[in-house]
């Protein structure tokens, strides 16, 4: 993407991430962005991610980046919904503090971009009259659904039929769902905490505007759709937002320091034939469970194909030491010819990037999703929750680049189906790999000059207007 000089700053503004890492992620990835066409930007965090913003605060000087720390959730009421309750927190904790900082600067941000998850920024951006922008780092397509979903609130009507069919008549496409791929955070009982995610969801629609880690020529339809439900000129994909090709050391990094050495497994890799290895991960934050591991597991040893996998234990998300998959006694000795594991965070872009990856086995998280199409691979679909299910739907029954894999804990295929679907990603000749590559090519061109640099470009006029106005000049 283009770059303007940053000796002539621009706009200043908040940027206010949800605290997770695979949302922090791609939205320093749109700071960084955003940095590089002059703007200043405070970037608030919590003390624990403060380091996910190092490699930004050390590459651009403090009078166009600074961070604002404030606390993270700790001592949380005890919640069915835990992540409605820590977001409740944050907007307890965090609003008045926010407003006094905000009140005090002597030169507050003129708009706040902050996450989908943090809806209740939009009443405290009308309160401070600045504009809130929503990040999204889910696609359009996602985003749709979800919206619909709480504003519409559809319902089960045979609540003990899990595979009761819930459709979205006002998303482009008409998407259907099974009951149980519908969102956990949906199907809970209504309580406060449920309420005020819901009241979340719905200010989103009422926010100022939005950006998408996202490109035309990927969602073309569901931006769209979004443009109808903002103005034209307020709905800006600007995806996929990833460290350049010519940056090694963003692309080994990204999100955290890898748990191997990231020059051990691209020697691994040197090794191998181009296309030849398959690339296992469930993100950051998915555990197996032991059924899905020992399948996977005994899959990978029929397969007879080359593969890194990125083995991790559960965080956050309820699971005990009862209900997730460990490694099978032998594995790794069985498959230490064909086989790399990583046990933690791997450094996931630099590995699809190198030649030798030709497929990607993902549970379809939307950082995931943007970094395989970046890299061209072949997609092997196993979505586990929230947008994931919708995101597998747009790869595999729209783009074509997919190959369903499994579907959460309900739908885990036996290991000889899952060996042979394994063996087929690596085919020279698979039809999804000529897709594959082809949209690869037009993300390329959507970030080189095309569609995504010229609404990233946009966005940062808008912003500079915002400015402009705030100080009485002119605007065009």
């Amino acid at each position: 993407m283009s770059t303007s000089s940053t000796t002539c700053l621009g706009a200043h503004i908040l940027v206010y991430p949800y605290l997770s890492s695979g949302h922090i992620i791609p939205l320093l990835d749109l700071t960084n962005c955003l940095l590089n066409r002059g703007l200043i930007i405070t970037v608030l965090v919590t003390a624990n991610n403060l380091p996910l913003l190092d490699p930004l605060l050390s590459s651009h000087p403090s009078s166009q980046l600074q961070s604002l720390v404030l606390p993270h959730p700790e001592n949380v009421p005890p919640s069915k919904n835990r992540l409605a309750a820590n977001i409740r927190f944050l907007r307890q904790v965090h609003y008045p503090l926010l407003l006094n900082w905000f009140q005090s600067h002597s030169s507050p941000p003129v708009a706040i971009i902050s996450d989908f998850f943090l809806g209740w920024t939009n009443e405290f951006a009308s309160q401070v009259a600045v504009p809130r922008i929503i990040f999204s780092p889910s696609g359009a397509f996602a985003f749709s659904v979800s919206t619909y979903l709480w504003r519409e609130q559809p319902q089960n009507d045979h609540p003990e039929d899990l595979n009761f069919s819930l459709s979205f008549p006002k998303v482009p496409n008409s998407p259907t769902y099974p009951w149980w791929q519908i969102s956990h955070l949906y199907r809970m009982p209504k309580d406060a905490d449920w309420e005020f995610f819901r009241n979340c969801n719905l200010a989103n629609s009422e926010s100022w505007g939005i950006i998408f880690n996202s490109f035309a020529e990927l969602e073309r339809v569901y931006l769209d759709h979004m443009k109808r439900k903002f103005q034209d000129d307020r709905v800006w994909a600007v995806g996929p937002v990833l460290p350049s090709d010519d940056d090694f050391k963003g692309a080994a990094n990204r999100g955290g320091s890898s748990s191997v050495p990231c020059h051990d497994v691209l020697t691994w890799l040197d090794s191998r034939k181009d296309q030849s290895v398959v690339y296992v991960c469930f993100g950051s934050r998915t555990a197996l469970t032991c059924k899905q591991m020992d399948e996977l597991a005994a899959a990978l040893e029929k397969s007879g194909v080359h593969f890194i996998w990125c083995v991790r234990q559960p965080v956050d998300q309820g699971q005990t030491a009862g209900d997730y998959g460990v490694l099978p006694d032998g594995f790794e000795d069985c498959v230490a010819d064909r086989g790399f594991i990583i046990k933690g965070w791997a450094p996931q872009v630099a590995i699809l990037r190198h030649h030798a990856v030709g497929a990607f086995l993902t549970h379809c998280g939307w950082n995931s999703v943007l970094e395989g199409i970046a890299a061209g691979v072949v997609m092997l679909t196993w979505p586990m929750g929230a947008d994931q299910f919708t995101n597998a739907q747009l790869l595999v029954d729209q783009l074509h680049v997919g190959i369903r894999f499994g579907e959460g804990t309900l739908n885990v295929p036996e290991s000889a189906e899952l060996a042979r679907i394994l063996a087929q990603s690596v085919a020279e000749t698979l039809p999804e790999r000529l897709k594959a590559q082809k949209l690869q090519e037009e993300a390329l061109g959507a970030t080189k000059g095309g569609s995504s640099s010229t609404d990233l470009d946009g966005l940062v006029r808008r912003l500079n207007k915002l400015k402009l106005k705030r100080d009485g000049g002119a605007i065009n």
